[in-house]
């Protein structure tokens, strides 16, 4: 084994497109009028405003500011986490999740209510049921805040939004779950319908959507009434897509991902990026052909959640040893897609899996195999390729190569030093 032959390895640089907004703050505010706000929320309304569990950029001081506006209007605000089944569907877990993005009534200046208690308001012709939360529905206005993006699940008009966080959010995990139960159907167009009718039977006051770049930070942030909520988010995603950053290779024979974990994506890795589909037919042909794909670790933020591993080909005994199975498979099977929680073989050092999964990739010298290394996939301006793929490289404008190949480093107990 020690003899193996591995590539070398040169990191690249990425330009990515990156529009950014400087004072966020202030366009939350400005959005907020613009939208009408202050004319819809009265003396001592209860409005409820979503947290989702993503990562939004600023978040905390978005939800903050959401919060000193109705209350400015005169409105009495307060939180709801609007997150389908995660946090193992347990209101305690939920606001584990918000704790751990900052969330919390003391950052934001409003309590949070958190609870599983839904109530049905009406069902599809499909008959499938639509659920909104019992303390969203019993106030009198609500406030939809998410963040508008690629879905890792599937394509289309509508993928993950506001109308989203309605259907699925809103619905919590009762929700979430009569979604999935139509599987693709389910998202393309359950999704939809289901926010269509929370739109006009629970107190919608109005979106904030956000768009982030490719860096992670604001691009866009819009207020939008009710009424325009389906338009805007369409033209949102299309913007949302073409920011989103990429791996710019279409063949690659590994894929090492340093880490993955809810906190990067809703499905571990962003297989916007991986082009690693569960659903037949979802992905475009611009995503890249990957033949392993081998996963280190998960991020601390992700709590042993590891829907998406079964993406993976192989993953290391400490991405293993890590899995809270409980919440896994509570998200997994809320989903209603199994594939995306089975678990992969798993070894037990870095350098025994980027190893197997060189050997598994068929009669190609592994040193001349193309491989590419990134820390998760939501972090691409920077990452590292294999020696096979500097020719390539050296012919996108796009990629700068900094230094020289150099040879893969382990430590004395086969970790890959980073």
């Amino acid at each position: 084994m020690m003899s193996f032959k591995f590539p070398k390895m040169v990191e690249v640089r990425q330009k990515i497109p990156a529009p950014k907004v400087e004072d966020y703050m202030n366009e939350v505010r400005k959005e907020l009028a613009a939208a009408g706000l202050h004319s819809k929320v009265k003396k001592g309304m209860k409005i409820a405003i979503t947290a989702g569990s993503r990562g939004i950029s600023h978040i905390p001081e978005i939800l903050a500011t959401i919060v000193d506006e109705v209350k400015k209007a005169g409105g009495e605000p307060f939180l709801i986490p609007a997150m389908g089944s995660h946090g193992g569907a347990t209101p305690e877990g939920q606001l584990k999740i918000l704790k751990s993005l900052g969330i919390t009534s003391e950052t934001v200046g409003a309590p949070i209510i958190s609870s599983l208690q839904v109530v049905e308001i009406g069902r599809l012709d499909n008959g499938a049921p639509v659920y909104v939360d019992k303390n969203a529905l019993e106030a009198d206005g609500i406030i939809v805040v998410n963040r508008v993006r690629p879905h890792t699940d599937f394509k289309d008009v509508i993928e993950s939004g506001l109308m989203k966080m309605m259907a699925i959010g809103l619905g919590k995990q009762k929700g979430a779950e009569s979604v999935h139960l139509y599987l693709a159907e389910g998202y393309h167009k359950n999704i939809v319908e289901m926010a269509r009718m929370i739109m006009k039977k629970a107190p919608i006051m109005l979106g904030l959507a956000i768009v982030e770049n490719a860096y992670h930070e604001i691009a866009i942030i819009k207020g939008i009434p009710p009424e325009k909520i389906e338009e805007e988010e369409k033209k949102l995603l299309q913007i949302a897509k073409s920011l989103i950053a990429r791996i710019p290779f279409k063949e690659i024979d590994v894929l090492i991902v340093e880490e993955m974990g809810k906190n990067i994506s809703g499905t571990g890795m962003d297989t916007n990026v991986t082009g690693r589909f569960w659903i037949p037919g979802e992905a475009t042909p611009d995503m890249p052909k990957i033949k392993r794909i081998v996963v280190l670790d998960l991020t601390p933020e992700t709590y042993g959640n590891a829907i998406g591993i079964g993406l993976a080909d192989i993953i290391t005994k400490r991405v293993f040893d890590k899995i809270n199975f409980y919440d896994t498979f509570m998200n997994v099977l809320t989903q209603n897609f199994p594939e995306t929680g089975k678990i992969p073989v798993f070894l037990p050092t870095d350098r025994d899996a980027i190893q197997m999964a060189l050997k598994t990739c068929g009669p190609i010298n592994p040193e001349k195999a193309r491989v590419v290394r990134i820390k998760n996939t939501l972090e691409l301006e920077r990452f590292y390729i294999s020696e096979a793929m500097i020719e390539e490289a050296k012919a996108n404008p796009n990629l700068e190569i900094i230094g020289e190949p150099e040879e893969l480093q382990f430590d004395l107990l086969g970790g890959l030093i980073r």
